[in-house]
């Protein structure tokens, strides 16, 4: 990346899907950046009618009167060819969920940069944010990088990073990252039409790869260890959120942590259930729940869902333990 641009006002296309891609349009349209093009992902089915909803890129760029290119990828070579005739300098993707050939990724002068929301060569991959919190992990950050033909592969710009505190949820982590993401995209822009950017090879042998969520990960297994269920019920909020059986109740968990406390009652048991919350016996430790949803309720503290559900969660019930189990098969 050797080359300098004549001035300092690159004609930019962004391609970008969910709200984090979202800001970082945000922050380039703040900045009045020469934004020619914006890609999103075609308008998707959603919410209990299926009606089709357009994404928060295309929403804010129709906001700004932005043009917006919406094709289902990139085989068609008159996609190609409407890309190219917008005759940008750099293309900006954050989260845009498609794979871009290299006959797209060659087409802008400077090419096309990646904001990563991973300290790269960590966490490659869809769900990094997630990933990084279910792991344990106490750092994470932002890393812009140059694409090329592999997943995150490419070298790196420039990184961000920040703390994961013990109990940040994925949504606050979101906000860290979009809070050092913003002004990394924007001085990496500067360097590049400055002609001062470095990029730095990735040592793929320190790579990990963060898989898509599935909805089915939401399903607690109580037998694990008090830790590992607490950072689970952080990682998959606010997707897909995780839950748990009881009697014939899903019950879906939004907020819990771990207690210092130990008992030797059996996987899934309520210890106590109190304002403070429900305690609830793990494989190994106890874990205290503050935030419940009831089926077809709204999310609130336990204190709040004992009055009107105090013997569903009477101490000695059992959530169930493992997936596909009967409360039966778990009761001593």
């Amino acid at each position: 990346m050797d080359q300098t641009a004549d001035s300092g006002s690159l004609r930019i296309i962004f391609a970008g899907t969910p709200e984090f891609a979202a800001q970082h349009l945000s922050a380039l349209i703040e900045d009045n950046q020469n934004i020619v093009g914006v890609y999103t992902q075609p308008d998707r089915p959603a919410g209990r009618g299926k009606k089709l909803q357009p994404s928060a890129v295309k929403l804010l760029a129709l906001e700004n009167d932005l043009p917006v290119y919406q094709p289902p990828n990139f085989k068609n070579s008159a996609h190609v060819s409407d890309l190219a005739s917008l005759k940008a300098d750099v293309m900006v993707v954050v989260a845009y969920g498609l794979i871009l050939p290299e006959s797209v990724l060659n087409i802008p002068t400077f090419g096309c940069i990646n904001v990563h929301a991973s300290l790269l060569p960590r966490w490659r991959g869809a769900a990094p944010i997630q990933r990084a919190i279910e792991a344990g992990d106490t750092e994470s950050g932002v890393t812009i990088m140059q694409m090329d033909q592999g997943l995150d592969t490419g070298d790196m710009l420039a990184k961000a990073s920040c703390a994961i505190e013990s109990r940040d949820t994925a949504t606050q982590l979101h906000d860290k990252l979009v809070d050092i993401g913003k002004p990394a995209l924007l001085d990496t822009l500067k360097q590049i039409v400055s002609g001062q950017v470095s990029p730095e090879p990735q040592d793929g042998s320190r790579a990990t790869y963060a898989h898509k969520i599935q909805k089915s990960e939401g399903l607690l297994n109580w037998t694990l260890d008090a830790s590992t269920l607490d950072r689970k019920i952080r990682a998959l909020n606010p997707f897909p959120i995780c839950y748990s059986e009881l009697g014939e109740q899903r019950i879906k968990i939004h907020q819990a942590f771990v207690l210092e406390a130990h008992s030797s009652n059996q996987p899934g048991e309520i210890i106590a259930a109190s304002a403070q919350g429900l305690d609830v016996q793990t494989g190994q430790g106890t874990l205290r729940i503050e935030r419940l949803q009831m089926p077809g309720k709204k999310v609130l503290p336990v204190a709040d869902i004992l009055r009107g559900y105090a013997d569903l969660f009477r101490p000695g019930t059992f959530f169930c333990a493992i997936p596909f189990c009967s409360i039966a098969e778990i009761t001593p």
